[in-house]
């Protein structure tokens, strides 16, 4: 297999100082980097239990900032947490962080809600009687990918949803993780990981987009993370006469793609390169996915203006 040099990933960002010295909400207060501390009974720490988002802050303000609070209030509904405040009350904790750390684009937050410390080290919720813990880390951002990603497809599955739905945003994330391990055992940058039916899904961070003779594929979406960029870029292809397709597929349809790439809040369409090895299509960046970028960048825009 061809090696990726000087492995990158999707959240590849430029170096910036003044994340050292970011200020960090915890819990209603707004506290230095060095001073957001977390128990080590936090119920998050101790066993994954817990929900996160992810959101971007551009000069226009927060991208689909209602997706994204849709999405969290659904994830808490669906893991029985309650969040300790209302919709208006997430936004304020946001502003109030990025007020403090004077951002006004360029800036990416991740918000994590888990259900709180724990009054023993053990597994039963009802141990978590203190509430939930809730911060934001947000930090300045600028995504910078000095080449298109390498995939190498590995043995773990995007599993079913009676043993953790794959569309939930939990803190416990292992099995991405480790497929992200094996993908760069391989020499690759990040994992393509199947369904169970062996089907192309997603990869350990993001969403997964194909271009074949003019048509872009995506997944069913029945195993893979449920994309806000993701339904996003499925949306403006409907929206501009670009044949779109949720659909199951195989590797070797993947190996003959023109294009491929991958969608996320952070980087919003990142190009991939290869695939086990294989180039796909030029290995850069394909038309399809750049006419889609440019697409996006208007449509975030004209989220701000609302």
């Amino acid at each position: 297999m061809t090696h990726a040099p000087d492995k990158i990933t999707t959240h590849q960002a430029a170096e910036d100082a003044r994340n050292e010295t970011i200020l960090i909400y915890l819990n209603g207060k707004i506290v230095p980097k060095a001073e957001a501390l977390v128990s080590v009974y936090d119920s998050g720490f101790m066993l994954g239990d817990g929900i996160w988002e992810g959101l971007r802050l551009y000069a226009t303000g927060w991208a689909f900032l209602d997706d994204h609070l849709d999405r969290l209030f659904e994830a808490s509904k669906a893991i029985d947490l309650d969040i300790g405040m209302d919709r208006a009350g997430v936004v304020a904790a946001l502003e109030a962080t990025r007020e403090a750390n004077g951002m006004t684009g360029n800036a990416h937050a991740r918000l994590m809600v888990t259900r709180g410390v724990k009054t023993r080290p053990f597994q039963h919720p009802a141990l978590s009687q203190q509430g939930p813990t809730m911060t934001i880390i947000m930090e300045h951002s600028t995504p910078s990918l000095p080449r298109p990603i390498a995939l190498a497809t590995v043995p773990h599955l995007r599993g079913l949803p009676m043993t953790q739905d794959p569309k939930l945003n939990s803190h416990s994330k292992l099995n991405c993780i480790l497929a992200c391990i094996a993908a760069e055992k391989a020499g690759a940058d990040e994992a393509l990981m199947l369904d169970v039916h062996g089907f192309v899904n997603t990869t350990n961070a993001c969403n997964f987009f194909i271009v074949r003779k003019g048509e872009v594929w995506t997944s069913s979406g029945d195993y893979c993370m449920n994309g806000i960029t993701r339904q996003k870029v499925i949306d403006l292809c409907r929206a501009n006469g670009i044949p779109v397709f949720e659909r199951n597929f195989s590797l070797v349809d993947t190996y003959g793609a023109d294009e491929a790439f991958l969608t996320g809040t952070f980087g919003a369409q990142t190009p991939v390169g290869s695939i086990d090895g294989r180039v796909i299509g030029s290995g850069e960046a394909g038309p399809t996915m750049l006419k889609i970028r440019e697409l996006y960048k208007k449509l975030v825009a004209r989220d701000g203006q609302q």
